[in-house]
This record gives structure tokens, C-alpha cells and sequence, in this order.
């Protein structure tokens, strides 16, 4: 491969602000994995946003390069997984994809194939392109990529400001993940927070049930295990809350020790999740959590806790939650799943339409 922007490539990136900018150039935040895709003839490489190489778990989407790309270029984007119905992203499915079995890798790229949503170029034929502004990379983009599927798809772009405040409302029902604004003179910075996202922010009233203890000091709090209930009133593992100062830590390891109970009179035993109760050691067999710790402290689920946080995967938090406050004049039956915000359904072929 020789292209005049070699691979790895360190992603650009975005800081988290509270509104979207005006005056700037605006895509809807996908959910998946961020994948800079090299082509040169032939030859296709895909690497991730730590650099590493993704490429043998993807070959559909090198299949979709090879048609649906320019013959030499460098683009970054994000890699997605669509639902069953196609209506909308599915992160657990992309999450599968990662496996170290080949013959695993290929079935699943058939079942539940990848596609790759180009937005920005960093070569094209023999030009390096990255110290170029965006509105410049923007248009040879559109010139070079078709990005009409069913492969490549290129991105939704806007510079009206009320139009990307309407994404950010109504694209979160596709399973999108907000909106990131850029300058129209911004060079591509590998590695550097030059951009700009907007993610929804929402607080939940959850029960603390348990917490792990801090890797580097066993008398501190590493996080705390966050609970809700379902509609027959089963307590499921929903993520958990880690935002503290050290010292904060210590304080909490000994203000929860009153709270800790035996693991067989707790709500998340191993029976418990036998039966189907999320618990947080459910994915312990998970190839992303190999070799990972999962156990944890027990506590009686008798003390509320407000949190902040974007949006669920599923029955669970996507990212970790940020602490808020505690909520001594809540009880904790009453942080159901029924208090939690559900976007109103969009369909991804709306936003991949362009």
C-alpha cells in the first residue's frame, strides 16, 4: 500500500458542549465504531479509532470498499449495524462482530453485515488532503464517493442551525447519538479534540445495589451499581456511576458498609440471572470482559441515586452515567424503567437517504 496518508491514522476528535454552535457545519453523531479506510487499488485496510486494524472482521465492508470507494483514497467514517428491520442502529450486534473465530467472523458478516458512513476525506489519488479546510474536503467527497449504499453511505451534512437542532431531536429514534458541528475551515487534526458534540443528557432515579471496589486502593469505591425495576417488579443491573475524586471514594467505602448484605439475599444472585435477570456479572463471559473482574459488593437496595446520562442500549445505560445526587426522599421502588425518557421511533433509511 502506498497512499500519501498511511495507516494508523489517530481519528480526529470532539469535546462535549452543552448546545450546538451556530455558524458551523453540522452531521448527525452515529453510534458505532469510528474505522479510517484506506484504499490503494486492491488493497483495503481498516483501522480503528486506537489505531489498530479491524480489517478481518469486516470483509463485507472491504467487499463494499472495493466497489464503492475511489480506487486510492483515505476516509474516515464510522462502521454501523442496522436492527433486523433495518429501521435503526443496533450497537450490540456491531459489538459482536469482534471474534476471534474466522469462520464466526463470516457468518456473521452475512447475518448481520456492516456498512460504513463516510464522513471525511484524508487523501484521494496521490494528494494529501488533511491540511486542507473542511468545506474543501467536504466537496471533493461529494465528487468521490457516491455514498448511495449498499455499502458506503455518505454522511447528512447541514450548515442551518435549525436543522441540525431538528436532528438532534428526532434522529435519536433511529438510534443516532446527537450532532457534531466543525468549523468549515478546520484541518483534519489526527488525535486532537478539534470538533465539537452534542449528545442528549437526561437524569434517571436509580437504586444503588452494590458497588465494585477501586482497582488501586481496596478501601475505595469504584463504582457504584445502579439498579431498576422492571414491570414485575424485578430489579435489573442497568450500568453504573464511576465520576468521583479519590477522596470521595474513601468516604463512600465507608459511609456504604452499613448497606452491605450476604450475596444469597440479594436480588442479583446467580440463580437470579439464570433465570434472566440482568445482573452485572452477566457479561463476565463476554470476550470484551475476558480475564475482567466482575464481581462485586452487595448492598441492600434501599438508597436512590440520581444520575445523568445520554441514552439506553437496550434494557441498560449505553455509557457509563455521571453522578448527580442522591435522593434520600425517593424509595427505591419507585425508580422503575417507566421514568426513563423512549425517543419517538425514526427510520434509518431517512437519514442514510441524505
Amino acid at each position: 500500500m502506498d497512499l500519501p496518508v498511511m495507516p494508523p491514522v489517530d481519528p480526529m476528535l470532539a469535546k462535549a458542549v452543552p448546545e450546538i454552535p451556530a455558524g458551523q457545519h453540522y452531521e448527525p453523531k452515529w453510534d458505532g465504531f469510528r474505522a479510517i479506510v484506506f484504499r490503494d487499488g486492491d488493497e483495503v485496510e481498516i483501522g480503528s479509532r486506537t489505531t489498530k486494524p479491524i480489517t478481518r472482521y469486516f470483509p463485507e465492508v472491504v467487499a463494499s470498499a472495493l466497489r464503492e470507494l475511489p480506487e486510492r483514497c483515505v476516509v474516515d467514517g464510522e462502521l454501523v449495524v442496522t436492527n433486523a428491520d433495518a429501521t435503526g442502529l443496533d450497537f450490540e450486534a456491531l459489538l459482536q462482530r469482534i471474534h476471534p473465530a474466522d469462520s464466526r467472523v463470516q457468518q456473521l458478516a452475512r447475518s448481520t453485515p456492516a456498512a460504513f458512513v463516510v464522513f471525511d476525506l484524508l487523501a484521494l489519488d496521490g494528494e494529501d488532503l488533511t491540511g486542507r479546510p473542511l468545506s474543501e474536503r467536504r466537496a471533493l467527497l461529494e465528487e468521490a464517493v457516491p455514498g448511495g449504499g449498499p455499502g458506503v453511505y455518505l454522511t447528512r451534512t447541514t450548515t442551518d442551525l435549525a436543522e441540525a437542532q431538528e436532528w438532534f431531536e428526532t434522529f435519536e429514534g433511529a438510534g443516532l447519538d446527537g450532532v457534531i458541528a466543525k468549523r468549515t475551515d478546520l484541518t483534519y487534526q489526527q488525535g486532537k479534540r478539534a470538533m465539537t458534540k452534542i449528545k442528549h443528557q437526561r437524569t434517571a432515579d436509580c437504586v444503588v445495589a452494590g458497588y465494585r471496589v477501586h482497582k488501586n486502593d481496596e478501601a475505595a469505591v469504584g463504582s457504584l451499581l445502579l439498579g431498576l425495576y422492571d414491570d414485575e417488579g424485578v430489579l435489573a443491573s442497568v450500568g453504573v456511576t464511576s465520576s468521583f475524586p479519590m477522596a470521595r471514594r474513601r468516604e463512600l467505602f465507608a459511609e456504604l458498609q452499613e448497606w452491605v448484605t450476604d450475596a444469597a439475599d440479594h436480588p442479583w444472585t446467580a440463580q437470579a440471572q439464570a433465570s434472566g435477570t440482568r445482573t452485572p456479572r452477566e457479561a463476565e463471559s463476554s470476550r470484551w470482559n475476558a480475564g475482567k473482574d466482575l464481581s462485586f459488593v452487595p448492598l441492600r437496595p434501599e438508597r436512590v441515586v440520581e444520575v445523568r446520562y445520554d441514552h439506553m442500549e437496550g434494557r441498560r445505560f449505553r455509557h457509563t452515567t455521571q453522578f448527580s445526587r442522591w435522593r434520600p426522599d425517593r424509595e427505591p421502588e419507585t425508580c422503575t424503567y417507566a421514568q426513563l425518557e423512549v425517543p419517538v421511533r425514526f427510520d434509518l433509511g431517512e437519514v442514510l437517504a441524505g
